[in-house]
């Protein structure tokens, strides 16, 4: 791992002691203690539930990157999918962009083997799954139970709606990189030429061509997939299922510790508009816009303390341990990586 990477790790843990600290000082009498005997005794059916959503956030990307990745010929099993996907959870937490796990996925899928081009193309087709995805969730919450959006304060309103701009405007720039290969040619060799006049790299006309060879493997990858709708449709469902599983987490654990099937739905809306609201700013996980946004759509549906204990219990399953689960499994798949090289060498 890079230094930039250590120096955003270290930025995220701080943000994220910085948020938990937030969370709990606006709790009054709520203590580590008692959220140690929510957990003691919250209901176990529950609790496994929403222990298994949290999991499907890594599970269902890895099968969508799966599913794209068996359409251009490379059949890699499901270990390899979930690693995949940690890599992107993992680094997608810790740097301030949604797509910053992007090269740790692209790491592993070239060490097995597949080509830069054929990555590139994977990679962005699954953006533009995931983020119609999450599209699709916000569009739900809002014909389902417009009266949650309007319960939320002005400012949460705001976050929310243009996190829904944020993600329109994402979906728009990843769909016209796959249609527009020329576009992506020109931005990747204007790039090029700008690190040139940087001095950061020499011989640009060496990267310009490879890039332009590369670009050919790239377009014929894309009009593969194109073409098979199947493939198409099958990594937007399992992108939505990883939305569908993350905001579940809230719900499930809304139920455990008590909270009525009635209003269990509510906050599953609730939690659908804070993962459209938690796009709008470049932080890290969405750490404190995040936290913000869930307590105020909370505190209209409970007491200030339940929403805080429903903020922290959900918040750290659905994605510090989330994340963690990630971040092990990247560590261990490095080390995998590492020491079948050195035998490779030798």
């Amino acid at each position: 791992m890079d230094k930039k990477k250590v120096a955003w790790s270290f930025v995220a843990v701080l943000l994220a002691v910085f948020s938990i600290w937030a969370v709990l000082s606006q709790s009054g009498s709520l203590s580590i203690q008692d959220l140690g005997e929510t957990i003691r005794t919250a209901n176990p059916l529950w609790i496994i539930l929403a222990v298994l959503s949290s999991l499907g956030f890594i599970v269902f990307e890895g099968q969508a990157i799966l599913v794209i990745l068996r359409n251009v010929g490379y059949k890699h099993k499901h270990r390899q999918g979930f690693l995949y996907a940690a890599g992107d959870v993992y680094f997608s937490a810790i740097t301030p962009s949604a797509s910053g796990g992007q090269p740790a996925s692209a790491f592993f899928m070239k060490k097995n083997g597949i080509p830069m081009s054929v990555i590139t193309a994977v990679l962005v087709l699954n953006l533009v799954m995931y983020t119609l995805g999450i599209l699709t969730v916000g569009l739900v919450c809002l014909i389902a139970a417009p009266q949650v959006f309007l319960s939320f304060s002005f400012l949460s309103r705001f976050l929310i709606l243009l996190g829904t701009a944020v993600l329109i405007f994402m979906a728009v720039i990843f769909t016209m990189m796959l249609l527009h290969q020329k576009m992506l040619e020109k931005l990747s060799i204007g790039m090029v030429q700008l690190f040139h006049r940087l001095h950061l790299i020499k011989k640009p006309e060496k990267w310009i061509g490879k890039i332009e060879r590369k670009m050919v493997e790239y377009q014929e990858c894309v009009t593969q997939m194109s073409g098979h709708k199947r493939t198409l449709v099958g990594a937007y469902f399992w992108n939505l299922a990883q939305r569908v599983s993350q905001i579940s987490v809230t719900a499930f654990v809304f139920l455990a510790t008590g909270g009525s099937a009635k209003e269990a739905w509510n906050v599953w809306i609730t939690q659908g508009f804070v993962a459209i609201g938690s796009n709008t700013v470049p932080i890290p996980g969405g750490m404190g816009v995040t936290d913000y946004l869930m307590l105020d759509g909370f505190r209209g549906m409970m007491a200030n303390a339940d929403a805080v204990r429903l903020e922290l219990l959900s918040r750290g399953l659905a994605f510090y341990v989330c994340v963690l689960i990630s971040g092990i499994t990247v560590g261990v798949g490095y080390i995998v990586y590492h020491l079948r090289n050195r035998r490779k060498r030798k």
